[in-house]
């Protein structure tokens, strides 16, 4: 039996490599891994401009103490620049994001101004350089502002487009080939008989392949016929960069699928210290890496999300492949064997100045509503043993 830890780490040692880059038109571009750094080809801002609507003025012309006339001889838009440079005693209306006139280097709110007949303002003391964004203060040219392996949410996709840029250089989404086997599993809404049951784990799966970055190539239900699932198994192996099965890999049972595997495949069968989900079968088909999750819905969402996500993540070119745990406060009992990892369904709140979590119940690997009920894992290491009311445990946010 190996430990979570290493299961991962053997998984991740067989992928060397990330899927090719390919040119991304930038407004499809979210969720996208880029495959290169983005460095700003110019200051941003460009120019020192306005923060605010107000009226550009000279350090020179800011009175200590007192107020002052100035005289207002020209409205600059943004958008626009001001053609010339400011004189003593002038000041430009400006408003937010035009760029400041030569000669100015400080904008007053125009609700601090004080309007006078004959195209004058009167203007009292205030800071230099108040109200005025510098030019490269958020960005430098030629610095690195998003670094490759950077999964994009919407804030970089803006910083990019702020950027000029229409594409970005982006990893091909792995392409993830799913199947579910076995006779006693049917495609939901066809009728079933009464030792079948529907095929919740292909859907829980291809949503959690597409969540995390994948592609999912969906070949439906096979059959337990031989030439069928060998023949549906090379096909999957031969059209995906992963191919991933439910069902079909606890020790002494579907000897049929082992059979098929080992045959067309480079496949381990393993025993992971771990609850629920100890059953799982990784390794090759053609050249796609391969694994084979059991059957009950929990152990297979959870087997996914330990293993799978990580390889399709770094098959994607992520430089995060693991999630963020974090720690919280027991409200409850947690029974727990030592020499394994176990992951409860918990639901995670806020209270009394804490964080603090309980399971969600009934914690049977074939209990898919506790996943639903749930909103995080509370993740029990190996030489822990019983958990007390108060005690702090690691928790992962779904």
């Amino acid at each position: 039996m190996i430990s979570v830890q290493d299961g991962q780490n053997r998984i991740l040692t067989q992928i060397t490599r990330a899927t090719s880059p390919e040119l991304v038109p930038l407004g499809k571009a979210l969720g996208r891994v880029i495959a290169e750094d983005v460095r700003a080809p110019f200051d941003v801002p460009p120019a020192d401009n306005s923060a605010v609507d107000g009226y550009a003025v000279g350090s020179a012309d800011i009175p200590a103490g007192a107020t002052r006339d100035l005289r207002v001889v020209a409205d600059l838009p943004a958008g626009s620049v001001f053609d010339g440079a400011l004189a003593a005693g002038e000041t430009v209306r400006i408003m937010t994001g035009a760029p400041m006139p030569r000669g100015a280097d400080t904008v007053y709110p125009q609700e601090v101004v004080t309007k006078l007949d004959g195209g004058r303002v009167e203007i009292g003391p205030i800071a230099k350089g108040a109200n005025v964004r510098m030019r490269g203060e958020d960005i430098h040219a030629g610095t690195i502002v998003i670094e490759r392996g950077t999964v994009l949410r919407p804030q970089e996709v803006g910083l990019i487009a702020s950027l000029g840029q229409v594409q970005v250089t982006a990893h091909r989404r792995p392409r993830v080939v799913l199947l579910s086997t076995g006779d006693e599993v049917v495609e939901p809404g066809q009728p079933r008989t009464p030792g079948q049951i529907y095929d919740a784990n292909r859907f829980t799966l291809r949503g959690s392949i597409e969540q995390c970055g994948g592609e999912v190539v969906d070949l439906g239900i096979v059959p337990d016929v031989r030439d069928a699932l060998g023949a549906r198994l090379a096909d999957a192996g031969a059209t995906g960069d992963v191919v991933v099965t439910s069902g079909g890999v606890s020790v002494g049972l579907y000897d049929l699928v082992k059979e098929v595997l080992d045959e067309i495949g480079a496949i381990e069968f393993w025993q992971v210290a771990m609850q629920p989900g100890r059953p799982l079968a990784v390794g090759r088909i053609g050249s796609a890496h391969f694994f084979g999750l059991p059957g009950n819905p929990v152990a297979s969402m959870l087997a996914f999300m330990l293993f799978v996500r990580p390889a399709i993540h770094k098959l994607a070119g992520r430089r995060r492949l693991f999630p963020e745990v974090y720690e919280a406060r027991a409200t409850e009992t947690m029974r727990k064997k030592t020499g394994r990892r176990e992951f409860k369904r918990g639901i995670l709140q806020w209270r009394d100045g804490g964080w603090e979590v309980r399971t969600t119940g009934p914690q049977g690997s074939g209990i898919l509503s506790s996943m639903v009920a749930g909103n995080c894992l509370i993740v029990l290491e190996e030489e822990r043993g019983d958990v007390a009311p108060g005690e702090p445990v690691l928790v992962e946010p779904f």
